[in-house]
């Protein structure tokens, strides 16, 4: 696993809230039954008091250092345990249980189970204090702690392993359409440029022709590498880059798209308004992959739909897409908001060119996916 993703780091930014939740814990359940079992003895209670509040405080440091926090903890634990026989040994221990946990989660399994096994040898003592039913209470509770904290770190180490697989596609599929971007601009770029020296002066309109042709491959292309280096510098983890083929705008093909969808036996109703021709590349493929991935959503997840309208109206100011189905969508199989890659993708793509986008269900039933794109993408 790279050094640099490690389970431990999803612990930094949570230290806070744990330590203040650990510390409530420990000062509810430890300082209640030090009060009780040390009322009639002072100085006991002082010292045991002393002890607690000990414990508290090394659980700031609990997820820098919690192998030391661990010893400190066991320490005084079984010092308070010494002091005041009448607190159960598991619940003088429970700060130390608590760095267990969290030991477990952040630090590698050789270690956890070290401290697994060195936090077992107290067993005997709560056999010895409490016979059988506190060994075995005692025992289970180091024992969850442990178990807790592994869970935990599996979780960690999960999400860690599905976004370094996320960036390691996102980064191929920009290596892709970079080559894509530059290799095609830039040779269709010397070609004109070549042509335009040429005529220059002896047909100076055809040569204005061909410079007008590398001013507009060239704001193309730059729209397209702006949108890629978001993504790259982690704006957009989903994001597809624009790009231009020599078919024409993305939207024009939206009669095809409409094709293979009906292939699958939904009639696809197609309302195009107004003219797509002056939109950027990536407000036109962000509007053409809206309407792809809504359509898509229909088919995979709207239960009985067999009917879909597609909306296009190009205003003067932006772009409008509808798409609405009558199915009925099964519970639970849309993507939430930050889960799946279905409505979340729709959306990264619609906030790079400053776009907004609404999806949820009608209210007579139904899915609808509506989008308003402006028509130069934001930068």
């Amino acid at each position: 696993m790279d050094r640099s993703m490690q389970p431990y780091d999803g612990f930094v930014g949570e230290a806070r809230g744990l330590w203040w939740g650990s510390a409530g814990l420990v000062l509810v359940v430890v300082g209640t039954s030090v009060v009780v079992a040390g009322a009639d003895q002072v100085g006991r209670l002082i010292v045991a008091a002393a002890l607690v509040l000990t414990q508290v405080c090394a659980l700031k440091w609990q997820v820098r250092s919690p192998v030391v926090v661990l010893a400190v903890n066991a320490v005084t634990g079984l010092a308070v345990w010494a002091l005041l026989p009448a607190v159960s040994l598991t619940g003088a221990l429970l700060a130390a249980q608590v760095v267990l946990c969290v030991l477990s989660a952040t630090r590698p399994r050789r270690v956890s189970v070290w401290a697994l096994a060195v936090m077992c040898l107290a067993a005997p003592l709560a056999f010895g204090a409490g016979g059988p039913a506190g060994g075995t209470v005692y025992l289970l509770a180091v024992l969850l702690a442990w178990t807790a904290g592994q869970w935990r770190r599996a979780q960690q180490v999960r999400t860690l392993a599905e976004t370094r697989r996320a960036v390691m596609e996102e980064r191929a599929r920009i290596a892709r359409e970079v080559h894509d971007v530059v290799a095609h601009t830039l040779s269709v770029m010397v070609i004109q440029a070549g042509a335009a020296d040429d005529v220059f002066t002896r047909q100076p309109a055809q040569a204005r022709q061909a410079l007008q042709a590398i001013e507009t491959g060239a704001r193309s292309a730059l729209g397209e590498l702006r949108l890629l280096l978001r993504a790259f510098h982690g704006d957009a983890e989903q994001n597809e880059v624009a790009e231009r083929r020599e078919a024409g705008p993305w939207l024009a093909r939206l009669d095809e798209l409409a094709d293979s969808v009906r292939a699958t036996g939904l009639t696809v109703h197609m309302c195009c308004e107004g003219s797509t021709a002056g939109l950027s590349a990536a407000v036109d493929l962000a509007a053409y992959r809206i309407v792809q991935e809504a359509l898509t959503n229909t088919l995979r997840h709207a239960a009985g739909a067999d009917e879909v309208h597609v909306r296009v109206a190009s205003g003067e100011e932006c772009v409008e897409v509808r798409v609405s189905d009558n199915g009925r969508t099964r519970h639970g199989s849309w993507p939430a908001a930050g889960a799946g890659r279905g409505l979340v993708g729709m959306k990264e793509r619609a906030r790079l060119v400053g776009c907004s986008l609404r999806a949820g269900p009608l209210p007579g039933g139904g899915f609808e996916v509506a989008a308003r794109l402006p028509l130069e993408d934001a930068s």
